[in-house]
């Protein structure tokens, strides 16, 4: 009676055992239990982040670049203007290669015709300094939304898939079948909306850097103007 016992409670524990082993699934294997539909939705998605986080990463750098400007660069700028030393100026802005200094430097072409030319020909000059600031950065706000829609079309393919198996079993529903349509429906979907919170973060990200360096151009071209404006 005792074996009967200890053999049942063996061939338990075997069982929770094995039953547990048959739960433990890493992602490569989750990944390769969605079917050929699965996997081809997954390669896109994967690819989509590979190119949100080269878009984040190398803009970051660039914005960051971009908001680097000597703290006394506008001081030595007007006391040049001042003393009528133009041509230093427009040295000083060439070797400072900033956003700032750019348009600082398109203003100071400009010193001897009325203010307002000088107002528009820097305000011209500002809008390429940020359509270069934003560049590529509409992709990552394409890519956030995006890749929830594609990882919602392989729940869509993952659920038909398990529908069709479902109404050609005669009866008989081939579980295996029926889990490949069910894993591409919901790896697809977790990582569409991975892959889309990702590209938004960055995307907003990128978008409160660039509003810093825009904000910094305004405030020292207005300084620049101010100046001009001065009675001599």
């Amino acid at each position: 009676m005792l074996n009967i016992i200890l053999q049942n409670t063996q061939e338990s524990a075997e069982l929770i055992d094995g039953e547990s082993t048959e739960k433990t699934l890493s992602i490569i294997e989750l990944i390769g239990s969605g079917g050929t539909a699965g996997q081809v939705i997954i390669a896109i998605l994967f690819l989509l982040l590979v190119v949100a986080s080269y878009i984040y990463f190398e803009r970051l750098f660039a914005i960051k670049a971009a908001s680097k400007v000597d703290s006394n660069f506008m001081n030595q700028i007007k006391d040049h203007v001042s003393n009528g030393k133009i041509d230093s100026a427009q040295m000083l802005c060439a070797q400072d290669n900033s956003p700032v200094s750019r348009l600082i430097g398109k203003g100071i072409t400009r010193i001897g015709k009325p203010l307002a030319d000088i107002n528009t020909a820097i305000e011209n000059a500002g809008r390429l300094e940020i359509y270069n600031l934003e560049k590529n950065v509409s992709v990552l706000a394409t890519i956030s939304g995006a890749a929830p829609m594609i990882g919602f079309l392989g729940t869509v393919i993952g659920m038909i898939l398990s529908i069709f198996e479902i109404a050609n079993s005669g009866g008989q529903i081939d579980i295996k079948l029926l889990a490949d349509g069910l894993y591409t429906a919901m790896t697809t979907t977790v990582a569409g909306l991975i892959v889309g919170i990702v590209g938004y973060i960055a995307y907003n990200h990128l978008v409160v850097r660039t509003d810093k360096v825009v904000y910094q151009m305004e405030a020292n071209s207005l300084e620049f103007l101010d100046h001009l404006n001065e009675p001599t």
